[in-house]
Formats: C-alpha cells, sequence, structure tokens
C-alpha cells in the first residue's frame, strides 16, 4: 500500500456520493466504514466494478434523514477503497483512504445513490514561508495536547512531528485532533493552506483551553 501520507490523486470525473451524519472524510486519512444500506450496498458494488472510488458527503446540521441533494455539504472528500469485506449478514466492513477535497459540481443521478460529477480543490500556497510559520505553530500545539490526551497513535504523532508540508500537516492533524463534523467541514471547505491552518490553530487553541480547565 503506497503511504498515505505521499498519496497523489488521479482522480476520475465522477463518482458515487455516500451522505453521513457525524462523519466525512478528510484527505491523508483512513475511515473505517460499516456498509449496511440497500442503496450503499448497490453503490459498493457499482464502485468495485470502477474506479473504486466515492466520496463522503456531511449530511448538513439540523438534517435527520437526508432526502435530496441539498441536504448534504457539496465540499467533500473522495476516497479510495482499501479494503472491502462481506460479512455473513451482507454488511460490508470498508476502508477509505482521503485522497483530495473536491466540489461536487453536477449531480448525474440521485437514486438509488448519488452519482456526481466533481471539481478537485488542490491546496493553494500562495505565501510559503507563512504556512510554514502557522504549520510550526500547529506542530506546537499538538505536541502540548498530546501531553494531555490519550488515544494518539504514536506513529501519527511522530509523523504529525515531522511533517514539512504544511497543507498535509493540516488534514493529518485535523483528523486526529478535531472531533467536531462541523469544525471538520469548515477545515475541509479551507483550499488555501494558511487559511486552514489559521482556523485550525483557533480550534487547536480551543481544545488545550479545554484540556487545561479539565
Amino acid at each position: 500500500m503506497k503511504n498515505v501520507f505521499h498519496q497523489q490523486s488521479n482522480l476520475p470525473s465522477e463518482v458515487p456520493v455516500m451522505a453521513l451524519r457525524d462523519t466525512l472524510l478528510i484527505p491523508h486519512s483512513m475511515l473505517p466504514l460499516r456498509i449496511f444500506e440497500e442503496r450503499y450496498r448497490q453503490m459498493l458494488q457499482h464502485c468495485l466494478h470502477q474506479d473504486r472510488m466515492f466520496c463522503v458527503a456531511l449530511v448538513k446540521r439540523g438534517v435527520e434523514e437526508w432526502q435530496t441533494v441539498e441536504d448534504f455539504h457539496h465540499v467533500a472528500g473522495v476516497g479510495l477503497i482499501r479494503v472491502a469485506r462481506a460479512n455473513d449478514d451482507g454488511t460490508f466492513l470498508l476502508v477509505l483512504q482521503g485522497l483530495a477535497r473536491v466540489r461536487l459540481v453536477n449531480f448525474l443521478q440521485h437514486t438509488p445513490f448519488p452519482i456526481a460529477q466533481i471539481r478537485e480543490l488542490p491546496a493553494q500556497v500562495s505565501n510559503p514561508v507563512e504556512a510554514d510559520a502557522l504549520g510550526a505553530k500547529v506542530i506546537e500545539l499538538c505536541q502540548s495536547l498530546q501531553e494531555k490526551t490519550t488515544g494518539v497513535p504514536e506513529k501519527i504523532a511522530r509523523e504529525i512531528a515531522h511533517m514539512r508540508n504544511p497543507g498535509v500537516l493540516a488534514d493529518v492533524v485535523t483528523n486526529t485532533f478535531i472531533g467536531d463534523p462541523f469544525r471538520r467541514q469548515n477545515l475541509l471547505e479551507r483550499a488555501v493552506v494558511s487559511d486552514r491552518l489559521r482556523l485550525l490553530i483557533d480550534y487547536l487553541q480551543g481544545e488545550l483551553t479545554r484540556e487545561n480547565g479539565a
């Protein structure tokens, strides 16, 4: 398996979309999923016979059960199915590798599962010196949080400490330290890396304040 932190995206023009409450796919991360709804079982079969890719989109705040494509966010993570294992009860266990942030620009199919045309939102770095400085602050905050929390895998902690790509750093830290799905969505929507890092710093400082007050 190619290292998740150095995966280069090679995306199709259209992919199926899975819309979920409280769950979204961050680039440069792995997402385990259990597939049990019939429409998503059909989607999985479609994916396995095509590019093995689909998007995970976050259902909007306040929506209990999405009905139309307007019920979920249209900036999403697209991922590659790395593992697909069938269970005896007809469900599937997947491991999805996050490849890129994309915008869903046009829906070609709505039922039984959505299929959308996608446009990649590549990382934009207009000021590398600023991005590097913000990245260093993110690493500093992560190290402070690691001292106060448990559950961060040692391998991920080492990767974060030595990361030199500020865009990848922001995504990996988001996936590791930011639990609130709508904050994760806010970060996902920032294609400009410095903007993403500034927002991430705000969130990490809030997490650290809560840990210090606990």
